[in-house]
């Protein structure tokens, strides 16, 4: 297999991990806390941080093989797993416009890769 492709995916990986790190933070900003402070030192959001570290692991590793110009491109994917996974875990809705740009962002990821 081409490292490229391997390493692509490690990538890709780096990405849902942020995004789930991002739907972590979310549903830890929505309780209410006594205090500032309480707010950004409680479990979910250090662990969501802690996430956040894994998935930068990820993707600087991921650049050993994978070209600069293609790394935005597929970061750009974390747009469309974030929308996924705010639609499943959070029951958030998917505006039309959203759709529409959902779409433009997975046919450009895919000309691109083309």
């Amino acid at each position: 297999m081409n490292k490229v492709f391997i390493y692509s995916g490690i990538y890709v990986l780096g990405v849902i991990i942020s995004a789930l790190a991002q739907i972590l933070l979310k549903k830890s900003a929505d309780v209410k806390r006594e205090s500032k402070l309480k707010e950004y030192l409680n479990s979910k959001t250090i662990f969501a941080y802690g996430i956040f570290f894994g998935a930068t692991l990820c993707t600087v590793f991921a650049y050993k093989y994978v070209p600069l110009s293609m790394g935005p491109i597929l970061g750009t994917t974390e747009y469309v797993f974030v929308a996924i996974l705010s639609y499943y875990l959070l029951k958030e809705k998917v505006s039309k416009e959203k759709l529409i740009g959902l779409i433009t962002i997975i046919l450009g990821v895919l000309i691109f890769s083309l």
